[in-house]
């Protein structure tokens, strides 16, 4: 397991994706609304 593995978080940063094992920061509106709401980001529509 390492820079050649896909699902590792070492395999994510060498690759430059995202994923599960990875995730991404979120924008700190987008937190504040969520927990003032008490919504998911995909149930907003």
């Amino acid at each position: 397991m390492g820079k050649g593995d896909q699902r590792t978080r070492r395999g994510k940063i060498y690759r430059g994706t995202y994923g599960r094992t990875r995730r991404r920061k979120q924008k700190k509106t987008e937190q504040a609304t969520r927990k003032k709401t008490g919504q998911k980001a995909s149930e907003k529509k």
